[in-house]
């Protein structure tokens, strides 16, 4: 008996297509246009290729840009990944405490971004900051808006403090997947500590885990709100990442074609790395289900 299939569905479908079409092909192609032209006055626009895009791929300022961010994201995972398993490991697993922990945990992530660089603008100030005015009291020279050290530290630790909650969450949902029998069994091996993480509770939390370093990487990687509200990008360009190097290109120079160019550029690598990761996590779930 042939099955039949009804394409109605379809029409309940098109009004999201719609509106995905407006919100996010029509301005992407408006940015594809801009980065193959160069605009005057008038809105006169002159075909120029990928000049742009070799502009942007020799750029020692992109570049410089680059190395920031990278080694941005890469403190970033080193730091957050850890101590958000660790924390998971040590959560309550059940009762009251473990509720409690949860909303502690939860708070940080409800706080919007430019709330979160406006609180750790204040925080770090030396005259009327609790942290600066501490660390001064303490004989410590510390000031994020002259100093380039200070001001990595500031944005690194701003960064831990409102995101490993978010691993920390990931990684107590995988650990509350494994069987008590898993447990049980190890401890009738009179297995170590060490030996339950390594081969019970770090293979049950690898699909967490990717997805935990994936989302953590992509925010990291295009992290703008809160290093420019505390830092503006400084001192200098010492925190001056991609996205607030591409803002001040576009908004501040107002060089629509390079920026476009960069834009589509730091798209595309975004898009590489998310098709990784997601190649990998695919790969692993074939394995388990194996």
């Amino acid at each position: 008996m042939e099955k039949t299939v009804n394409h109605k569905a379809w029409f309940l479908v098109l009004p999201v297509l719609v509106l995905v079409a407006f919100s996010a092909v029509i301005p992407l192609m408006t940015v594809v246009n801009y980065s193959v032209q160069d605009s005057f006055g008038n809105n006169q626009f002159f075909w120029v290729g990928i000049e742009w895009f070799q502009e942007i791929l020799t750029s020692e300022r992109i570049h410089n840009a680059l190395g920031r961010q990278l080694m941005f994201s890469a403190i970033i995972l080193a730091i957050e990944i850890p101590l958000g398993v660790f924390i998971a490991l040590n959560m309550p697993k059940r009762g009251i405490w473990a509720s409690v922990c949860l909303v502690l945990m939860a708070l940080p992530l409800l706080i919007p971004w430019n709330v979160v660089g406006t609180i750790w603008q204040v925080f770090g100030r030396v005259d009327i900051g609790l942290l600066g005015h501490t660390l001064a009291a303490m004989g410590i020279d510390y000031n994020y808006t002259q100093d380039a050290f200070d001001a990595w530290v500031t944005v690194i630790v701003m960064d831990v403090w409102h995101w490993t909650s978010l691993v920390a969450l990931l990684a107590y949902a995988g650990l509350q997947s494994i069987p008590e029998a898993y447990y049980q069994a190890a401890k009738i091996d009179q297995a170590s500590r060490w030996a339950v993480f390594r081969y019970i509770e770090l293979p049950k939390m690898q699909g967490v885990l990717l997805i935990a370093i994936l989302l953590r990487f992509m925010d990291s990687f295009m992290i703008y709100t809160e290093p420019f509200v505390v830092t503006g990008g400084g001192p200098g360009n010492a925190t001056t990442f991609l996205s607030i190097d591409l803002v001040k290109m576009a908004l501040g120079q107002f060089d629509l074609g390079p920026a476009a160019a960069f834009s589509i550029m730091y798209f595309l690598v975004i898009l590489l790395i998310s098709w990784v990761f997601y190649t990998v996590m695919t790969n692993l779930d074939k394995r388990e289900g194996a």
